[in-house]
């Protein structure tokens, strides 16, 4: 039987158990033990475990259950709530202050807890009632929310650039230092729309005689409301400072500075917010351990999944029909991101990477394509598939912590966001030195 023949076997085989409804990780193991049982020689049934382990026993994948911590310990503190009203007192004078507020409040915490899910959870049951409450409409208030939420996977350190490191065989640091600017680029983007939709609102709202509506009512905030809230954010910057000066400044490894970024953010909560006692750690703790340990079942299944695609020379044959195509190098592009697009409607970021890999990452570096930019662009629109209909991870999140919006509120609510993201990859393509600036003035060319 040929490559092809196998890969399609295969491939509607991933799909068929995908939709069947086993979690993600048990459905690739079980195709790729079936396959293994099927075609490849029976002694290999017996590494299964061993290949596993060799494949997950990376140094740098030790940093995932320590930056979860991290972020568990942040999450599941009122560090969110304090955030996010610490810098509404600082912008409520901005047109959509309260919306900008929650998009740079999404992507502070988002540079602190590396995952999206937690950024929607830990600033969504702050911001979105605040925001209701002052008239924001729903679908407004939650596109915002799941929208800033995606920043967690391209600001670092983010846990989905950690994988990709891994899968591409790249420098961690390089990647983490190339997100920055893109992620600084669409905090700026949502925050422009924040300001025009609210004004937007607000004009309809005085058109429609809505003269009680809470969009025109004015906030004031003192001198003094605004430096005591300081010290919500303080803690915050320092606990970022620290882990980027320890990365970047050559003082820890990435796994160390995950093993850093733990200690201190278990700190920031005990003295700030006096969770200390074993009453308080235990859901931070447990936390931890459920979603790294489902994260590396996950990881662990998606590393069998490939080693037998590449044993059957599946991924190689692709890799090879791809190239032999001759497509434009943009057009190839083009192609790897919509494929991208589609599997995020199914597929969460972590198992995308893990499985399409071996496949895309040769084509494209055989069309010149740097890596690690194109691993900025592939976060972006992996961004787009946690917030894109019909299987948004995000968007599910925020209708858990807001319930009485409507799902179809919510949907055309991040549509906008979507548009953005898009034209983020846009420009990143006609100035890719948004992402590799950065990475070239620390590490050099």
């Amino acid at each position: 039987m040929g490559a092809l023949e196998l890969g399609l076997m295969y491939g509607a085989a991933t799909f068929g158990v995908l939709f069947s409804g086993i979690p993600i990780a048990f459905a690739l193991g079980l195709v790729a033990t079936i396959f293994m049982m099927i075609f490849m020689p029976a002694a290999a049934l017996d590494t299964v475990a061993q290949n596993v382990y060799e494949e997950m026993a990376s140094i740098t994948l030790l940093t995932i259950p320590l930056f979860i911590l991290k972020g568990a310990a942040i999450g599941k503190s009122r560090a969110g709530a304090d955030l996010y009203s610490a810098l509404h007192a600082w912008l409520h004078k901005v047109p959509g202050g309260l919306g900008v507020a929650n998009v740079f409040a999404c992507g502070l915490f988002a540079a602190m807890a590396g995952s999206s899910p937690a950024t929607c959870s830990a600033i969504g049951s702050a911001g979105i009632p605040e925001m209701r409450r002052r008239g924001y409409s729903g679908g407004f208030a939650a596109g915002i929310i799941a929208a800033g939420g995606t920043l967690g996977i391209l600001l670092p350190p983010s846990i989905t650039m950690i994988l990709y490191a891994v899968a591409a065989e790249q420098s961690l640091g390089r990647l983490f230092l190339a997100g920055i600017g893109p992620g600084l680029l669409m905090v700026v983007m949502f925050a422009v729309y924040a300001v025009i939709r609210f004004r937007k609102e607000k004009r309809m709202a005085m058109a429609e005689g809505r003269y009680d509506s809470p969009l025109l009512k004015e906030e004031h905030f003192t001198t003094r409301e605004k430096l005591s809230s300081l010290p919500r954010v303080l803690p915050f910057v320092v606990l970022l400072t620290g882990v980027m000066v320890a990365l970047y400044g050559g003082f820890a490894t990435p796994s160390e500075t995950a093993g850093l970024g733990g200690v201190l953010a278990l700190a920031l909560v005990a003295v700030v917010y006096g969770a200390y006692r074993l009453d308080q750690l235990g859901p931070m703790l447990t936390s931890t351990l459920r979603e790294s340990t489902m994260l590396m079942m996950i990881i662990g299944m998606s590393l069998l999944y490939s080693y037998v695609m590449s044993y059957l020379h599946i991924s190689q044959s692709a890799a090879e029909a791809i190239v032999a195509l001759k497509l434009s190098r943009w057009v190839l592009l083009t192609a790897i991101l919509l494929m991208i697009v589609v599997l995020g409607f199914f597929l969460p970021p972590v198992s995308i990477i893990l499985m399409t890999a071996p496949i895309i990452l040769p084509p494209l570096r055989a069309a010149g394509f740097d890596l690690i930019w194109f691993g900025v662009i592939m976060m972006v629109v992996m961004e787009m598939g946690l917030i894109h209909p019909p299987v948004g991870l995000n968007i599910f999140v925020i209708k858990n912590i807001a319930p009485d919006i409507p799902l179809k509120d919510v949907i055309w609510g991040v549509m906008p966001f979507v548009g953005l993201m898009i034209l983020c990859v846009l420009l990143l393509c006609f100035f890719p030195q948004i992402a590799t600036a950065l990475p070239g003035w620390v590490y050099g060319a």
